[in-house]
């Protein structure tokens, strides 16, 4: 697919010198001199400001006030076109009057400013900001976050039980006590874009948003090809059989580290029997009812976020742009 790296979060091309994760000195001086910044995460909110007409990362001088609240460790991200760019986790701030509700909820809208942020700066959902980052910016925000959450769940060894600690400018943990090394995970999920002659095959899952209507996906199983998982959860979610399968795209998808691997399949029936414990309902939609939808003039139908793997694939799909 010739547009498979203008997916959001991908194709950005950033450096990330993984030669120099070993130099704990070195990126150490570069945020003493200047030459490195740091991009706060608050619970996997990236630090944000309006630019242009979109939005911007905030990256804050090494010795700033607001990462007094981070942990000494940072996580390097690499080289942004001369500048060292580095990650800290402030999530032990407490905002006031803070909403749990809309924190926890699907697409969250609150925004926090931190005392010692500038006006303007606000930490922000990315998931609900990714279409306005440039694609260096939201690389950088995607990598942050997925590598934060990998570091606030993994720990301890998964061999001896130790809390590890994180070595290689936060690439890699290492146990203090048995020495085992621990790297970060990724999660491979396909994301499936099922057609049958003109029609093309959508589900919805519980919780989602009224309306809101998306491609059939799943996790990619030990000893499993892509083409496979492909077929099996097709058939597992609505049984319908899968015949031919191909890639498309891929996007690493933060939430919280997934690689979504975007595939296209022929389906050899259209009998739709969903399995309740995945989906709340199952749907064959026509080309020009989904053209309806994305350009928001369907009566009922709402499809997946902007800036997801999903929506791109239906956009390139309409447009007869997948080869």
């Amino acid at each position: 697919m010739k547009l498979a790296e203008t997916v959001t979060f991908g194709g950005s091309g950033l450096d990330r010198s993984a030669l120099m994760r070993a130099d704990e000195a070195g990126l150490a001086a570069a945020l003493e001199n200047g030459r490195g910044s740091v991009l706060p995460i608050w619970r996997g909110k990236p630090l944000m400001e309006e630019h242009a007409g979109g939005q911007r990362l905030v990256w804050l001088p090494g010795q700033h006030p607001m990462l007094a609240d981070a942990s000494a460790e940072r996580l390097f991200l690499g080289n942004d076109d001369g500048a060292l760019r580095f990650a800290a986790d402030i999530s032990r701030w407490q905002p006031e009057d803070l909403d749990t509700d809309q924190l926890n909820s699907f697409a969250d809208q609150s925004l926090q400013a931190h005392p010692a942020a500038s006006d303007g700066q606000l930490f922000r959902e990315l998931r609900l900001a990714m279409t306005l980052l440039t694609p260096r910016d939201a690389e950088l925000a995607a990598t942050a976050k997925a590598m934060l959450s990998w570091h606030r769940s993994h720990r301890f060894c998964a061999r001896c039980g130790i809390e590890s600690r994180m070595t290689q400018a936060g690439w890699q943990r290492t146990c203090p006590d048995c020495g085992a090394h621990h790297f970060p995970r990724t999660d491979p999920v396909v994301i499936m874009l099922i057609t049958h002659g003109n029609d093309l095959l959508l589900g919805r899952s519980p919780g989602w948003p009224e309306g809101m209507y998306s491609l059939l996906a799943g996790f990619i199983e030990p000893g499993e090809t892509m083409e496979a998982a492909v077929r099996r959860e097709v058939a597992e979610e609505t049984a319908v059989k899968v015949g031919r399968v191909g890639y498309l795209a891929s996007q690493p998808w933060p939430y919280p580290s997934s690689l979504m691997f975007g595939c296209w399949g022929e389906a050899l029936s259209r009998d739709i029997t969903i399995d309740p414990a995945e989906l709340e309902d199952a749907m064959w939609i026509s080309r020009e009812d989904l053209a309806e939808a994305l350009a928001g003039r369907h009566p009922t139908l709402l499809p997946a976020r902007k800036g997801a793997i999903a929506q791109f694939l239906m956009e390139n799909w309409l447009a007869d742009r997948l080869d």
